[in-house]
């Protein structure tokens, strides 16, 4: 058994001894799924009904949504002072983005900006700050690498930067993948080639300290586009033996967020909800998209993820779409590992209309 699996059927022991939690959290209502002994979770929400127009984000707006949200969220009385809280300006900061479903429904740009910015005013050096993702083609098109070259940082791709070979992922009962172009063994053979998923270089020899920002965006079978799912999958190679199974990619997600070359570098998590798309996944289809104007502050992945899964929801509902009932275990297996609170009901919430006064 794995480190990753046995730490998982530990924590699944203790749940239980404790009183059943998760299920307890469950039962009082949708998409609740628990959270480690008396853990609370905060989430600092900047709104600003004003953020985009047509879709559009507004960068103005959206750099004062971000300078308040951090500031908010630290305490500190300056964005810069608020960013050297959270990173070193001798740490190498990677700005992990979801790029697949480009510019308007994925990861924005004008988002992104806003945290380069705010980075580089807090003197850390341009090539200190990494834009990523899995796939360099997916950042061009979604517009990185030409932000990137304005903002004078770097910008890269997971596969186009390699993988480690002594840094992977082996699950429990490892199922050979169907290796693809970039994949580290792609056109290896031996009786364990493809029982393994590599870590990408960027994190185990780059960056020290990752800011993940995901878009509140559904995804067919892990519910949301969201920091466990955008992180994991985006961090290592042969996921393509996950992504075709509900079952495996409920382990896979959390186990591998879990690596310590993975979610123990995440400095801050920021889920871009400018949009909230309900349907289509990595396609654009504004109309079944609402614009929120939201940015979501938090270090705790899982009650992020689980927010998004309930506003995701609660859009469907509100349009009179068919309901969409995800496997949601992905969220369970990421409470009993402890990788943060999935309990709406131990969810802190500080909401902050941008430009107004203090959190309500």
């Amino acid at each position: 058994m794995s480190r990753n699996a046995q730490s998982l059927w530990r924590s699944w022991l203790t749940t239980v001894v404790v009183g059943f939690s998760v299920a307890q959290t469950r039962a009082a209502g949708a998409f609740a799924f628990g959270g480690p002994g008396g853990a609370t979770a905060r989430v600092v929400v900047v709104q600003d009904p004003r953020a985009t127009v047509a879709f559009q984000p507004d960068t103005n707006r959206v750099q004062a949504m971000v300078n308040r949200g951090i500031m908010e969220f630290t305490g500190r009385p300056t964005p810069a002072g608020a960013w050297r809280s959270v990173v070193s300006t001798n740490d190498v900061v990677g700005i992990k983005v979801f790029s697949a479903a480009g510019a308007i429904s994925g990861t924005r740009p004008a988002v992104v900006a806003a945290v380069v910015r705010g980075l580089l005013d807090a003197g850390l050096p341009p090539r200190h700050i990494i834009i990523w993702d899995k796939r360099a083609d997916d950042l061009r098109a979604a517009g990185f690498f030409a932000l990137a070259a304005q903002l004078g940082v770097r910008a890269a791709g997971a596969v186009e930067t390699g993988y480690d070979p002594t840094n992977f992922y082996l699950p429990d009962s490892p199922v050979i993948g169907q290796l693809l172009w970039g994949d580290l063994e792609f056109g290896k053979k031996g009786p364990d080639v493809g029982k393994r998923s590599f870590v990408t270089k960027l994190l185990s020899r780059e960056i020290t300290r990752v800011i993940s920002i995901a878009p509140l965006l559904n995804q067919n079978d892990a519910g949301v586009c969201g920091q466990l799912y955008s992180l994991a999958m985006g961090s290592v190679d042969n996921t393509l033996r996950f992504q075709d199974d509900p079952g495996r990619l409920a382990v896979a997600v959390p186990e591998i967020y879990a690596l310590p070359s993975v979610g123990d570098k995440v400095a801050l998590n920021i889920t871009d909800a400018l949009l909230g798309q309900y349907e289509g996944g990595d396609s654009v289809l504004l109309h079944y998209a609402t614009a929120l104007n939201q940015l979501w502050f938090s270090r705790d992945p899982v009650a992020l993820d689980t927010l998004a899964l309930r506003e995701l929801d609660r859009e469907r509902r509100a349009a009179g779409a068919p309901e969409f009932k995800p496997d949601t275990q992905i969220y369970t297996n990421a409470v009993l590992l402890q990788l943060g609170v999935g309990d709406p009901a131990k969810i802190k919430m500080e909401k902050i209309i941008a430009g107004r006064g203090s959190p309500g």
